[in-house]
């Protein structure tokens, strides 16, 4: 099962099919259709079932009486959502509780030059920094010691719980994949400084 759709929710989802020409042959489709901010973006129709090209991985979930249909390459960016209805009573429509989030860092690829200082450099305004400031941070090159780069967050990066896990997993993957020969990326900055001490 990849992804859960509530009883309330499949109920009114239901509801809406009944409206549409030949209800019973479609399903919900639900697809993820980009990122904004740090969240995915989603679209969903409803999609005659026989259109879900299972030959390229798209699957069909049936909960009771409704069939899921997810693009495959949704799959992993849906895997462990929740379909529901919002729990205030006010708001219309649905809620999709995903515990996935976007890499901020992914998918943006630039060419660099020269040394692996100048690189490092070009990759950070490029990519990296303009990511993190959807969230009021950025990073700076401290130095380049041989095949080892030092790296520094601030902003509303230093001291925030997320930053050390940030840097450690999001910017040293995008560095080193795009910089093979830096062989190690280190975290210089003092996490018991900034609004929010990690470390104290």
């Amino acid at each position: 099962m990849v992804m859960i759709v509530t009883e309330p929710a499949r109920d009114k989802i239901l509801e809406l099919r009944a409206q549409e020409d030949d209800p019973d042959a479609l399903g919900l489709r639900v697809e993820v259709t980009g990122v904004q901010g740090v969240e995915y973006t989603y679209d969903l129709t409803f999609d005659p079932v026989a259109d879900a090209d299972l030959e390229a991985g798209d699957v069909v979930e049936h909960e009771g009486g409704l069939p899921v249909i997810i693009p495959v390459d949704s799959l992993d960016a849906l895997r462990g959502a929740t379909l529901d209805l919002p729990t205030a009573g006010a708001q219309n429509g649905l809620v999709l509780r995903n515990p996935n989030r976007p890499d901020p860092l992914s998918g943006a690829h630039i060419e660099l030059t020269g040394t692996i200082d100048e690189k490092v450099r070009q990759l950070l305004d490029g990519q990296i920094n303009p990511a993190l400031a959807m969230h009021g941070g950025f990073a700076g090159l401290d130095r380049v010691e041989g095949s080892v780069v030092y790296v520094t967050m601030g902003g509303g990066c230093q001291g925030c719980a997320v930053s050390a896990m940030t840097l450690r997993e999001g910017i040293t993957r995008a560095i080193r994949e795009a910089i093979p020969e830096v062989t190690e990326v280190v975290d210089t900055t003092d996490h018991s400084m900034g609004e929010n001490p990690y470390y104290t």
